[in-house]
């Protein structure tokens, strides 16, 4: 059977009169902030206390945008005669985000949670070179990451909570039980 002719025209016609009668759901964005989900991949945050300088993430990122200096500082013994230590200080850590894609390979690797997924989104720049955003700034990042989602109220506790909670309400019922003690004049009860 042949198809009639125009029928294309008049089924797309159709489409465009039944989505011109419904309500838009266009947000105007610099108006009206979007509601984002609570893990949104914006940006990602430094917190450089946690920060060992292991590496790992400049290591494992694909597409090398991640920039990491440091130098080793000697660290006196904690007691007397014991040895010195070293340690790595962080010089710079910085992120090429007109390189990154956004995988988060850097985040999953970090053995110590120095990186964070921020929900910022707005850091636009007209100059491609203001794109790599050094430690400073990356830290301000970190002080937009959401907290943890809190947990379940019907999970199960986990193991090493148990465990903690278990004994200290063990040394709890042992400190709260009076010692036995001696009758001063030697006679038993």
């Amino acid at each position: 059977m042949a198809p009639i002719p125009g029928s294309g025209l008049a089924k797309g016609l159709a489409v465009t009169l039944r989505t011109m009668t419904k309500k838009t759901v266009t947000e105007q964005y610099p108006d009206a902030q979007p509601d984002l989900p609570p893990r949104t991949r914006g940006v990602i945050g430094l917190f450089e206390e946690n920060c060992t300088v292991c590496m790992l993430c400049a290591r494992e990122c694909p597409d090398w945008c991640i920039y990491i200096d440091s130098h080793k500082e000697t660290v006196p013994a904690a007691a007397p005669g014991g040895r010195e230590r070293s340690r790595n200080v962080l010089d710079r850590f910085a992120i090429d985000f007109s390189l990154c894609m956004y995988c988060g390979i850097c985040i999953e690797v970090c053995p110590f949670d120095a990186l964070f997924w921020s929900p910022e989104f707005e850091y636009a720049e007209t100059d491609i070179r203001d794109l790599t955003h050094e430690r400073d700034k990356l830290r301000e990042w970190m002080w937009t990451v959401p907290a943890p989602p809190a947990l379940d109220p019907g999970a199960e506790e986990p193991k090493e909570i148990a465990t903690a909670r278990k004994t200290a309400e063990k040394l709890a019922g042992a400190q709260a039980e009076p010692p036995l003690s001696a009758d001063p004049q030697g006679e038993e009860s």
